[in-house]
């Protein structure tokens, strides 16, 4: 099949099927007369694949990782268990930052009121205050 044709199929745009082989986690396995890019049907597989991994945040190189786990499948899935764990705990890290960016967020929203004018907003002055705090 043409690469529009697995784009259709995988819900994934044709720019993203070209990035994912520039990547070497897709590959067209032939190309035809008119020198277009030829898929297999097995591209569709491999495509969700990774398409559901990227839904997961995975980085291109943790889906190479666990595309090439994939081709061993008699072998013990530790890897597999430890990349994810290692995901898990980056996501857990990135959960407390956003967290403490809404807390942020939410004190200096309650520093102003809507019946104020922005001469004396209060998100204005706690924002200037603050950039003024980090240049020292």
């Amino acid at each position: 099949m043409k690469i529009g044709e697995l784009a259709k199929m995988t819900g994934c745009t044709v720019q993203a099927i070209r990035h994912y082989e520039k990547q070497q986690l897709l590959g067209a396995n032939r190309r035809s007369e008119g020198n277009f890019r030829l898929f297999d049907p097995s591209a569709v597989d491999r495509l969700l694949f990774i398409k559901y991994c990227r839904s997961l945040d995975l980085t291109v190189s943790e889906i190479r990782q666990l595309l090439e786990l994939n081709r061993f499948p008699g072998t013990h899935c530790d890897h597999a268990n430890q990349l994810i764990d290692r995901h898990i705990r980056q996501i857990e890290c990135r959960i407390g930052e956003l967290n403490e960016l809404l807390r942020q967020l939410k004190s200096i929203r309650s520093r102003c009121s809507s019946d104020r004018t922005v001469a004396h907003c209060g998100i204005l002055q706690q924002l200037s205050e603050g950039s003024n705090a980090t240049e020292d």
